[in-house]
């Protein structure tokens, strides 16, 4: 069952309780005061955390996120942990990344790619609490993988896997379970669930750092 620090709450928007974190809108949000809804429709970790996921972000400070995009996500991950380093690769998204992070003195946007590591490993620091993940290429279980550098012992990571990214030949299943066997080198899988409705063909694993 997902643990939930107190700056993430469960607020009423359009008749009915959601998650929402206290920051400045980024993405044309409702708002509640302080607090802006967290679109599960939007983020692949709001929707572990609304499918009840064994996500645990009660002692989240820092925190590596892969696939940042234009900071949908990482903008409500921010808001809740501490140093937060954004990974995107195209120029585009992450000059509105850059927009985010003006109003965000702990977020660090990196125009890198996700699946060269050692591009980044001067900047990121070690022993980080948390590995988001949500990079849409192929070999995203290699990419898990090669960025436990950066975890901390038991470190967690939240993995959003798209089966199209990596083939849209083969049945989804047989991508995950693939994606399953290729994480558990260097993770201990704890959870594994569909984002169904949320998100289709989406796999999502929370595991921990062996």
């Amino acid at each position: 069952m997902t643990d939930l620090p107190e700056s993430i709450q469960r607020r009423e928007f359009d008749g009915r309780q959601r998650l929402a974190t206290r920051g400045e809108p980024v993405y044309g949000e409702p708002t509640d005061g302080e607090w802006r809804l967290w679109d599960a429709g939007r983020s692949k970790l709001g929707a572990m955390v609304e499918t009840g996921m064994d996500v645990d972000l009660t002692a989240v400070d820092s925190v590596l996120y892969l696939g940042a995009a234009s900071g949908t996500t990482v903008s409500h991950v921010a808001d809740f942990a501490g140093p937060t380093y954004a990974v995107e690769f195209a120029p585009r998204p992450t000059r509105d990344l850059l927009d985010v992070a003006a109003e965000r003195p702990n977020l660090f946007p990196l125009l890198k790619d996700a699946r060269k590591p050692e591009t980044y490993a001067h900047v990121v620091e070690s022993d980080l609490d948390l590995l988001v993940q949500d990079v849409a290429t192929r070999g995203q279980a290699s990419v898990a993988v090669d960025n436990a550098r950066f975890l901390a012992d038991d470190g967690q990571l939240c993995l959003a896997v798209k089966a199209r990214s990596e083939d849209v030949t083969v049945d989804p299943e047989t991508v995950f379970e693939d994606v399953r066997e290729a994480v558990a080198a260097a993770y201990e899988i704890v959870d594994t669930r569909r984002l169904e409705p949320f998100h289709d063909d989406h796999l999502a694993v929370v595991a921990r750092k062996r």
